[in-house]
């Protein structure tokens, strides 16, 4: 399994030209191990739309179910181990609760998580997806 960052779930929701070949790939080839999702990605994207930043066409739950039913998609939810785990992170890393979650959420299932998200990719310690 492999877990997605939440602007690479919202553009392979909405086919987002950002997502260039290599991550497309990534995800193709790993829909049978499964696409994790963090909860944690669900309040994003509703944040996102509730201040602006994202537009979608239909009610967010919608959106929302429809997207955890894509091929592959596994939710996996806010444990308690994620949310000390998220405090407790090793090395620096930055104070955005929600990269804090999702960084966490891959160290605690041991998977690679896919991101373009800088501040993430600087991380050393956290598997990533290239």
């Amino acid at each position: 399994m492999i877990l997605l960052d939440t602007h690479i779930w919202i553009w392979w929701i909405h086919n987002d030209n950002q997502l260039n070949q290599k991550i497309r790939g990534h995800i193709l080839s790993n829909e049978e191990n499964g696409l994790g999702i963090s909860v944690f990605s669900c309040w994003e994207v509703s944040k996102l739309v509730e201040i602006k930043r994202l537009t979608i066409h239909c009610p967010i739950e919608d959106w929302i179910d429809a997207a955890l039913d894509y091929p592959g998609i596994r939710l996996l939810e806010l444990t308690p181990q994620i949310a000390v785990e998220s405090t407790k992170l090793p090395g620096k890393f930055h104070r955005d609760p929600a990269d804090q979650i999702i960084v966490a959420t891959a160290r605690i299932w041991d998977c690679p998580l896919l991101t373009v998200d800088e501040k993430i990719l600087n991380y050393q310690y956290v598997n990533l997806l290239k």
